[in-house]
This record gives C-alpha cells, structure tokens and sequence, in this order.
C-alpha cells in the first residue's frame, strides 16, 4: 500500500521503484527516484544483451524492487512475471500512483517539478474517448 512504501523510503529504504506504464504516462507523472521500463519489453529489460536491457533489473535479481503502474493493475501483473524470472522480493504497490497521490505523496513531472496532489489527479483521471465506452443496453 501507498503507507507502507511511504514509511520504507523515509525508513531510508532503497527499493528498485519500477513504474511499468508507458513513457507518456511516465513524463506526466512519476514518483521521485523511479525508473521508467514499460510492461511491453520488461522481459528484455530484465536480461543482459538486448537494446531495452536495463542494467539496474538485469542485474539486480535479489534486490528489492516495488512495482508501479496507474493503478495496480499492470503492476501486479509484472510483478509475478518478474517472480517468474528469478527476481526474489518483488512486490506490486496497491492502487498505483493513483493511491500515492490519494496519500498525498511527492509525484514530479518530467523536468522533476513537483505537482500538486489537485494538478496530479487531473492528470490521472481517464481520458476515454466516447467509443471506448460500454454500450447502453436499452
């Protein structure tokens, strides 16, 4: 939950903090420190010798690693994947940045300017276009 990972990075943890959406969403918002690897080449990311590896996963089997998304969909999601290949203590953060916001916790943009919790929801409220929507059963 948003508390617990709160409480470990004031604790002076130092968790992998993996936000699994899409560059786009990453630019808009992110928690401070967090590393952007989006779901769609995580398997790559996580393995030596591939244009999307990234060293801090390939090579950080057992350390500790908190999995983000929007809201905690994604992220579980990844994270038993990532169990699945050998990492030993991965876990999902429940409701996503979303829930962090919600618990009012530092959110930056892009250039790392801080957001408010206001501006932060606006920017993850769903922007469904009307055909994405369920149709009205008359």
């Amino acid at each position: 939950m948003p508390w617990d990972l709160s409480r470990l990075l004031a604790a002076g943890g130092k968790p992998i903090l993996l936000d699994v959406r899409e560059p786009a969403e990453f630019a808009l918002l992110h928690i401070p420190g967090s590393v952007n690897v989006p779901r769609g080449v995580l398997e790559q990311s996580c393995e030596w010798d591939y244009d999307e590896t990234e060293p801090l996963l390939a090579g950080g089997r057992e350390m500790e690693i908190v999995v983000i998304c929007r809201s905690g969909k994604r992220s579980v999601l990844t994270a038993d994947v990532m169990q699945r290949l050998g990492f030993a203590s991965v876990a999902s953060l429940k409701t996503g940045v979303r829930g962090w916001n919600d618990y009012e916790q530092p959110l930056v943009d892009a250039d790392g300017n801080v957001l408010d919790a206001d501006a932060a929801e606006e920017l993850l409220a769903p922007r469904l276009r009307p055909e994405q929507r369920k149709p009205k059963v008359l």
